[in-house]
């Protein structure tokens, strides 16, 4: 079978696989679309320093189930569209322990601490299995990256109340941005692209910021009438943005992090305290939140087309990544066609 593998820096190629077997307790699916995210052009960049040597990338599935092992829920049949949660959790680390399963301290991705999904075929314990109905099997690639951003409201506890500042309109902060309207707070969405600050409004958002032309904590403030952001939800990883973010926030407001910063962030701690302020990380999704996305998806009338920037077939992957590593800001999703 073909599979997508990353040996060295600025390099993806095609690689011949022995298609697996599936075992007891697992279901053999067969990919029809993954999605490439953030961390695999980091890795493809050799900037992810949590990603396993001559890895298989991705964690953003559409795939169909092809067999299942002896074992599995009746529920489970050939031919479903399916959807996969790709982390793993111990069951004995803290996080484990309060049930915080998706903040597990040794999680394993797929396509980061272990091989992913870029593959025609790939078998899983049937408990990552997500049956999906009434969504496409390419808007199935959609879910993983927009529960990132779902995950991130809820951790922000964003209620009708609030205004809501999201930094970076990619696809996790445009699923913060889905999120925090459902909640019904004014969400105010920033980013470098007009492109994409037009799409986060498609999705919502009441204003937008382009950072590069506009002061934020002027806008903000503005906008809020000198009170500042109630959240601020940070999906860039950028030095700037997180100190923006903690000057946009308001006096005891919340401050989500989900973004990784590759440099060092230097802080006026003093803006912690005085404000008196909420900051809290925000990894992964857990299942109400890819339930909570399945519903949107399921739902809305809002057409997913204009959230994928491209769909390539594998051998096209070491020019897409090329192309995209030059122009990163104007990226949405791009998916690999099996």
């Amino acid at each position: 079978m073909k599979a997508l593998q990353i040996p060295d820096l600025q390099k993806i190629q095609v690689v011949e696989l022995p298609k697996p077997e599936v075992k007891p307790g697992e279901v053999l699916l067969k990919l029809k679309y993954v999605g490439f995210c953030g961390s695999d052009l980091n890795t493809f960049l050799g900037r992810n320093a949590m990603a396993k040597a001559n890895v298989i990338p991705g964690h953003e599935i559409g795939a169909v189930i092809e067999a299942v092992g002896e074992g599995c829920p009746d529920e489970l049949s050939i031919g479903q569209v399916v959807t996969v949660n790709p982390y793993t959790n111990c069951g004995h680390c803290a996080s484990c322990r309060n049930g915080r399963y998706n903040a597990c301290k040794n999680n394993e991705t797929l396509g980061v601490q272990r091989d992913g999904a870029m593959r025609e075929y790939i078998s899983l314990p049937w408990q990552k299995i997500i049956p999906v109905k009434g969504v496409s099997v390419r808007d199935c690639a959609l879910i993983e990256p927009m529960s990132v951003g779902f995950h991130a409201v809820d951790r922000g506890q964003v209620s009708d109340i609030d205004t809501v500042l999201v930094f970076g309109c990619g696809m996790v902060g445009l699923g913060a941005i889905v999120r925090a309207v459902q909640r019904g707070a004014v969400v105010v969405a920033c980013d470098l692209s007009d492109e994409k600050l037009t799409l986060a409004k498609q999705c919502g958002a009441s204003f937008g910021i382009n950072s590069k032309t506009e002061n934020v904590v002027e806008r903000i403030n503005e906008i809020t009438d000198g009170m500042g952001a109630d959240v601020v939800i940070e999906a860039v990883g950028s030095p700037v943005t997180y100190q923006t973010a903690i000057d946009a926030v308001g006096f005891t407001g919340r401050v989500v992090c989900i973004g990784y910063s590759k440099n060092e962030v230097s802080f006026q701690t003093k803006y912690f305290v005085q404000k008196e302020l909420d900051i809290r990380g925000s990894r992964n999704a857990t299942p109400n939140d890819f339930r909570a996305v399945m519903r949107f998806m399921q739902t809305t009338s809002l057409p997913m087309e204009p959230f994928i920037s491209g769909i390539i077939r594998p051998e096209e992957a070491q020019p897409t990544m090329e192309k995209w590593a030059a122009n990163p800001a104007q990226v949405f999703r791009i998916l690999v066609e099996f």
